[in-house]
């Protein structure tokens, strides 16, 4: 079985408007780098890349 606590909520920042739009599940302990992921933008109303927040 899995250990409990690898894996936690991070925010996604849009890199265009800096809008909070996404929260996604990630295991910290898989995956040290910051996740970059092209999404949708509500407000930019167009898909962009959105960056793991600090």
């Amino acid at each position: 079985m899995a250990k409990v606590g690898n894996r936690q909520y991070k925010t996604l920042v849009c890199t265009v408007c800096n809008e909070e739009n996404y929260r996604v599940e990630k295991n910290v302990k898989n995956t040290t780098e910051r996740l970059e992921l092209n999404k949708y933008c509500p407000k930019c109303q167009k898909h962009t890349q959105h960056k793991e927040k600090k």
